[in-house]
């Protein structure tokens, strides 16, 4: 419970517990939960396919983490279920889950645009040519998974989020109030 709450707290340690709101319960299962689910291409074409999820957040809902998953989580590689997860928490106080959380003040909305989107469009088109991504891939998923997915390389292996992405890593900074890449050697 320590090790989860100490996870959770980070991305808010300089924003303050109200970006919470609205969010009081983490439901922890065993395993991840597999589901179908219907997908619609941009030609309209709708498949079916089955994705496994480790976690979700629903606006004015709960966390649900997968045990198994979290235990894996902890270490400085990028990866942290916990992060991800309230990540989305905050992208949704500004409505859909879109990558675009509200800004702290003094923020410039067209800054972080022009910074995730860019990174986000950047990371699409080398998955395009089939080429490896220095972030989880996951990322290139919706631009909502983008924030996630860089938020945790943020605050877990920050060195490698500003070295591909400085401008997002700069984005961050600001968002978040932290320098996390600061903390490491």
């Amino acid at each position: 419970q320590a090790v989860l709450a100490l996870q959770a707290v980070l991305p808010i340690l300089h924003l303050g517990l109200e970006w919470y709101r609205g969010f009081h319960e983490v439901i922890i299962i065993p395993e991840p939960v597999t589901r179908r689910q219907e997908v619609q291409d941009e030609f309209g074409l709708v498949s079916e396919r089955e994705e496994e999820n480790a976690g979700e957040s629903w606006p004015q809902g709960p966390l649900v983490l997968a045990w198994s998953e979290l235990q894996q989580d902890g270490d400085w590689d990028g990866f942290n279920l916990v992060i991800h997860e309230l990540a989305h928490k905050l992208d949704m106080l500004g409505g859909a889950a879109d990558g675009a959380p509200p800004l702290p003040s003094g923020m410039d909305p067209r800054q972080w645009t022009l910074a995730l989107q860019g990174a986000f469009d950047a990371m699409q088109a080398q998955l395009d040519r089939h080429e490896l991504t220095e972030i989880d891939p996951y990322a290139a998923e919706h631009p909502a998974e983008f924030f996630a997915v860089c938020s945790e390389s943020f605050f877990t292996d920050p060195l490698r989020l500003r070295a591909v992405y400085p401008a997002v890593y700069g984005q961050f900074e600001r968002f978040y109030g932290q320098q996390p890449a600061t903390r490491f050697p």
